[in-house]
């Protein structure tokens, strides 16, 4: 029997339970604080980079004192035992701390910064990115994230459609599939596989009313365990 190839297509409801905060909350969304014009924009950047760095500045130490909940550890004990990709829109690194070894960030991660003249110098990023601080070819060094207004890259949108095209499970955990273009990745997932949603909320996109779709209306923690042990289970039964 050929190893089972799992797809996790994560978005920030996963981490909203490590206690990130998400840009869609309506309680304590980090809209309510920032415009997003103002911090995650080009134009943002070319008016007022200080306070640009100074929000991922924030982001960033949230992350670092963030720790990776159930969910993202259970994703990282399934690729133990199978080939699990994940796919996700979130810039944190609770995917890779929690164990997981082949994680796609589509909109870039804050633990990372680049230079903004050219986006191949990407570097290590642990600490505050300030004013004045350069990269080699002497440009200032910004978030390694992308913005709105910037393209995704490409080559890491057609890995991402590739493992969904190829996947037996896609899992869609906490997105509200609302970003475009990262939205439409699991359509790809073709019509012998299965598609399970997990979130509490109701999810609307076209392809999901083209096709059979698991729902699990729970939070990312309590939905990863409920897919965890009918997954063993199901497993157990074909190897009995």
């Amino acid at each position: 029997m050929e190893q089972l190839q799992i797809v996790f297509f994560t978005g920030a409801g996963i981490s909203a339970e490590s206690g990130l905060q998400t840009f869609r909350d309506s309680v304590d969304g980090l809209w309510n604080n920032y415009r997003i014009e103002d911090v995650c924009t080009p134009e943002a950047w070319d008016d007022n980079p200080e306070l640009v760095l100074g929000f991922y500045n924030q982001r960033r130490e949230q992350c670092l004192a963030a720790e990776p909940n159930e969910a993202h550890r259970l994703i990282a004990e399934l690729d133990k035992e199978y080939i699990v990709t994940v796919v996700t829109q979130n810039i944190d690194d609770l995917h890779e701390r929690a164990g997981s070894t082949n994680v796609i960030h589509l909109h870039g991660e804050i633990c990372k910064s680049r230079s903004s003249t050219n986006p191949k110098l990407i570097y290590d990023c642990k600490e505050n990115i300030t004013l004045g601080d350069l990269c080699e070819e002497a440009s200032q060094i910004r978030p390694h994230v992308v913005w709105f207004g910037e393209s995704l890259d490409e080559k890491k949108i057609n890995e991402s459609i590739a493992y969904t095209i190829a996947c037996d499970i896609c899992v869609i955990v906490g997105s509200s599939l609302q970003v475009y273009p990262a939205n439409g990745i699991p359509s790809f997932i073709s019509p012998e596989s299965k598609l399970v949603l997990i979130d509490p909320n109701e999810v609307s996109q076209s392809f999901l009313d083209k096709r059979e779709v698991f729902i699990i209306k729970e939070k990312a923690t309590k939905g990863l365990q409920i897919f965890y042990d009918s997954l063993k289970k199901q497993m157990s039964k074909i190897q009995e």
